[in-house]
């Protein structure tokens, strides 16, 4: 599966290194962000390939395996990944790496309490972040086997780990490497994005015991600078309004808006519409229903590496029957989101 897995979509990265009302420096920091993508690419690619080989060939028949441990490297502003162990991170006085581990902690709880999934590979997969990555880096990624975040230049972007979405986004590329493996270019792309924004979004939600009404379906708000703040930018991304005015990165709304070749972070903005209005229309958590047929459809069937958001949406209809069968709202409300975005 290949995988460009980061939570900053290289055309927003390339915006910003023409912003003539940045400075050279900061130009410079979005540029370098972007061309390092396609460099990440290759080496990223041969560690998901080998990650799922070994889950798949090396841990038959073995006995249940232990809940991750939940590593964390410091790169102290090095490019050389992972970077240094930490002891005891969870002690760190480090604000960075303590939310690092309690934050990726906290979302294996999400998806072993709610999904009944041990880690990213069901397998007791150990969790690693490596923080402080290089100097003002504006972006988060997971490279087929580790989670890694920059700092952020504080002024376009913060601390990425100060988004608690952003780390179960990330983490839920790891699922899906393990799971769907939905290939990361067309309508199968942008299923690939909306996982882990559609299950970021509930962890949030989770974490805060919030109900679908409570919650603002916000992407990447805690990361936001306060140079596209003060512009009227509250977030990456927003599940209830994908195209709205506050969002860095817009997205369509509708199927009839999908072109072939699209990328997958605008794409992904038309099943991320589906799930919003699925959850707002039950009503209630929305992990505890509408959560549950999602994760049925991406780990529940065999990988479907160009999967067509169609075929997706179909599929959550019939989980929502198998899993739920005498619950006539959920089917409603399924198919009703599906329906309002063209699908």
């Amino acid at each position: 599966m290949s995988c460009d897995c980061f939570i900053i979509p290289k055309d927003v990265l390339e915006r910003f290194a023409k912003d003539k009302s940045l400075s050279d420096a900061e130009r410079k920091n979005f540029a370098d962000a972007a061309t390092f993508e396609a460099e990440w690419r290759k080496a990223r690619d041969i560690n998901a390939k080998l990650s799922v080989a070994a889950n798949m060939m090396l841990t038959s028949g073995v006995a249940a395996a232990a809940p991750p441990l939940i590593l964390v490297n410091n790169c102290n502003n090095g490019t050389t990944l992972p970077g240094m162990p930490v002891a005891n991170p969870g002690a760190s006085p480090d604000g960075t790496i303590k939310r690092a581990h309690d934050e990726t902690k906290n979302v294996a709880k999400f998806y072993q309490t709610v999904f009944g999934r041990n880690s990213v590979d069901n397998n007791g997969k150990n969790l690693g972040s490596s923080v402080h990555f290089s100097v003002n880096y504006n972006n988060a990624f997971w490279n087929g086997n580790h989670m890694t975040y920059g700092d952020g230049d504080g002024n376009i972007f913060i601390d990425f780990t100060k988004s608690n979405d952003v780390i179960a986004h990330e983490i839920t590329h790891g699922v899906t490497q393990f799971t769907g493996q939905y290939v990361y270019s067309n309508e199968s792309g942008g299923l690939n994005e909306s996982m882990s924004d559609v299950f970021g979004s509930m962890y949030r939600q989770w974490s805060a015991n919030q109900t679908v009404s409570q919650a603002d379906w916000r992407i990447g708000s805690g990361c936001m600078g306060p140079g596209v703040i003060a512009q009227g930018i509250k977030c990456l991304r927003d599940l209830s309004s994908p195209a709205g005015n506050h969002c860095l990165s817009k997205q369509p709304t509708h199927f009839s808006q999908y072109m072939p070749g699209m990328g997958p972070h605008s794409a992904s903005g038309i099943p991320n519409f589906a799930f919003y209005k699925a959850a707002k229309a039950y009503g209630g958590k929305s992990w505890e229903k509408v959560g549950k047929v999602w994760y049925k459809v991406l780990a529940g069937y065999a990988p479907s590496p160009n999967l067509k958001m169609k075929a997706f949406a179909n599929r959550t209809r019939r989980q929502a029957g198998l899993l739920f069968s005498s619950d006539i709202a959920l089917h409603r409300a399924i198919d009703g989101a599906w329906k309002a975005v063209g699908l």
